[in-house]
């Protein structure tokens, strides 16, 4: 076979990621605080970007513009005003108008006594020396005396050097607080931290109970059992059923009441009170301390009735950031004779700039229109409630807005949606479908979740519902659903099985 050489033209079609579609798939799953996040750094980086906000009237040359006519730079200062601008040198005078010691005013400067030594001094260097001081010293720093929030080892340090004065005591009683965790247990062997400090484990014990009796109690326990004891012996209810209750937690886990009633020696009465006393201790008391805020949820997308009956989609402004090119600044800096370089970096940031609001736009199109599919789809949920959730994916509602279904689960990610039934997360409306046994429409399965647990609550004590007594009326009710489902179903919702019901049940009736 003979090689020879040829040319050969062909034309073809591809999809290319260039880095500003790269970027609008990005800001398409970012929720609203990651995208706020986003386009603070794009801000800082950029110089042509700035905030859609409007500022208020009278900012900036506000002042300049209210001067007076005549070019008189001051006006005079009226009475009583201690803002005045011409120099005053006596110093019970100034105090007599700033109305407290000037110690007080000037603790960098001695007070009285740079006071006193003003006339000596150009007028313009002792009234300028102060206003320098107060703005660059450290000492004038408000949020150096804003409070910051104790954490646990803090709050627990400072309850013991009130509480303990022996200095080898509150040496071992700080690295019994550095190795508690913060939910308030010690993780680490008392052997161990003798050892490490060549201390007794007398000692060690004998400074873990003294820590033990700090706030919040229960803090400083080894194990679950513990932490409750400590709670219950602080309210004087650690009496000896208690304390056997407290050491087979396993059984209370098991909701073995009868195997309870009989270690305890207490009736049911008395079982179902210690178990509401239990319930209300804290199991994780140092959670109140240091713990990270809880950022509240935001919904992007508001969903209202409208007076016909139908309901009205729209996006919460509030979580938009606004950003706008600034075309006048961009064409004032490139007027100048600058280098390649300089060209190149403003182009750059040019076709940043107009591509991150382009992509904020379409972001924000492409939310509104995904939502407004999901409400339309969901119509039933947000007139009826749960129960009539219907069955939901990714592949309808791309269909339906003639999208990819990786841009619909783009969209649905990280982002939540306030209806008159609640916030939900975009993702929540999107459930598997369980066929109908009648042949007709499926039935979404956050709803059959919804039908079980109704089931459940109203059983009564004399006739609990089993998995298979769930099946046969689900399945009268026209839904086709296996057992192992029902028991998955049950145990995701941490529904315990018809057997511990009973006992618990039983128990409360008081039998």
């Amino acid at each position: 076979m003979a090689l020879s050489h040829k040319l050969e033209l062909r034309q073809s079609q591809s999809l290319v990621m260039t880095p500003q579609l790269m970027q609008a798939i990005k800001l398409l799953q970012l929720s609203n605080l990651d995208l706020n996040a986003y386009v603070d750094a794009e801000l800082e980086r950029n110089p042509l970007l700035e905030r859609g906000e409007s500022e208020d009237a009278g900012d900036g040359e506000a002042p300049e513009e209210a001067a007076p006519a005549n070019g008189e730079s001051h006006a005079e200062p009226s009475d009583g005003d201690w803002l005045e601008t011409r120099l005053e040198t006596d110093p019970r005078s100034i105090e007599a108008k700033l109305d407290t010691d000037l110690a007080n005013v000037f603790p960098d400067d001695n007070g009285r006594a740079a006071a006193e030594t003003a006339p000596s001094l150009p007028s313009e260097s002792w009234s300028s020396a102060p206003s320098r001081q107060a703005v660059s010293s450290e000492d004038y720093n408000l949020e150096a005396f804003v409070a910051g929030e104790k954490t646990l080892a803090e709050h627990l340090s400072d309850q013991l050097g009130l509480a303990v004065a022996d200095p080898m005591k509150r040496l071992v009683g700080l690295a019994l607080i550095n190795e508690i965790d913060e939910t308030g247990y010690l993780r680490v062997d008392i052997a161990a931290i003798a050892e490490r400090l060549a201390a007794s484990p007398e000692l060690v014990a004998e400074t873990l109970r003294l820590v033990q009796s700090l706030e919040p109690t229960g803090v400083g326990a080894r194990d679950l059992a513990e932490c409750l004891a400590l709670q219950l012996r602080e309210r004087d209810r650690l009496d000896p059923a208690m304390a056997v209750l407290l050491e087979n937690l396993d059984l209370v886990a098991r909701r073995d009441m009868a195997q309870l009633m009989r270690l305890c020696g207490v009736d049911a009465d008395d079982l179902v009170d210690m178990l509401q006393e239990v319930r209300r201790l804290n199991p994780k008391p140092g959670n109140a301390y240091g713990s990270a805020v809880v950022q509240p949820v935001i919904p992007d997308v508001l969903v209202h009735p409208a007076p016909d009956g139908s309901w009205l989609v729209e996006l919460n402004s509030g979580t938009l950031p606004r950003v706008l090119v600034n075309q006048a600044y961009y064409a004032t800096v490139a007027k100048k004779r600058r280098s390649d370089g300089d060209r190149a970096y403003l182009a750059d940031c040019l076709q940043s700039a107009n591509w991150l609001v382009k992509s904020l736009d379409q972001r924000a199109r492409t939310i509104l229109k995904v939502a407004s599919e999901i409400v339309r789809q969901q119509d039933a949920f947000l007139a009826e409630g749960v129960e009539h959730l219907r069955p939901l994916n990714l592949k309808t509602v791309a269909e339906a807005i003639r999208m990819h279904e990786s841009t619909v689960s783009r969209v649905t990610s990280n982002k939540y949606m306030a209806t008159p039934r609640g916030i939900f997360e975009m993702k929540y409306f999107f459930t598997a479908a369980i066929p109908s046994a009648s042949g007709g429409e499926a039935h979404s399965a956050e709803a059959v979740r919804h039908r079980i647990r109704l089931l459940i609550e109203e059983e009564p004590v004399d006739a609990i519902l089993s998995d298979d007594t769930i099946v046969k009326l689900l399945r009268d009710s026209g839904v086709d659903i296996a057992r192992r489902t029902v028991a998955k179903y049950r145990e995701a919702m941490r529904i315990p099985s018809s057997v511990q019901r009973r006992r618990e049940k039983s128990v409360g009736a008081g039998g």
